[in-house]
């Protein structure tokens, strides 16, 4: 267990995405961003299976239990990771994925971001992120308004670079979405 590897691991990353938050024009999001990994449930395993700061403990935790508690806890708490945003249909009476608020869109790109620069190190490139998303599966399932909306945010920063993507989020708003 390594509680103060883990300790500084989600604080830096809670600053990163609190200073991304500010650049979007959502410091509240910021200031809130991920107070949960400190609760109990999520900061013990997230201690326990912390692997030197290389990925989240949540894949290690994942691997030896078959599923994440913490990433169970963090999920259903953080309106900004699009697991959140599933309800059942009306029309079909289904789970199905729904639009993400802007705010949260805004600060889920923050988080990707962070998390990427986090995890990879010196080795970050912008294109990162953008490379997560499209690999891991996370467009397919998110609904297709919000999954277009974040993978172009994605593809501006691979593309243009932190300065003129971080410019467009903050003017970028509902009245868009």
């Amino acid at each position: 267990m390594d509680i103060f590897g883990h300790l500084k691991t989600i604080t830096r990353h809670k600053n990163l995405v609190m200073k991304y938050c500010f650049k979007c024009g959502i410091p509240f999001r910021g200031l809130l961003h991920d107070l949960s990994k400190y609760s109990p449930e999520e900061f013990i395993p997230g201690a326990k299976y912390y692997e030197k700061g290389k990925r989240s403990p949540n894949a290690h935790q994942r691997e030896v239990m078959g599923y994440s508690s913490a990433w169970m806890h963090h999920k259903g708490r953080n309106k900004h990771h699009f697991e959140y945003w599933f309800d059942i249909n009306l029309e079909s009476g289904k789970y199905e994925p729904v639009k993400i608020p802007i705010k949260y869109l805004k600060e889920s790109f923050c988080d990707r971001v962070a998390a990427s620069k986090i995890y990879k190190g010196e080795k970050y490139k912008d294109s990162d992120p953008l490379d997560y998303f499209l690999t891991h599966g996370d467009e397919e399932m998110m609904h297709p308004s919000s999954s277009n909306i974040l993978c172009g945010w994605l593809r501006m920063l691979a593309e243009d670079g932190e300065r003129s993507t971080f410019k467009y989020l903050r003017n970028f708003d509902n009245e868009k979405y």
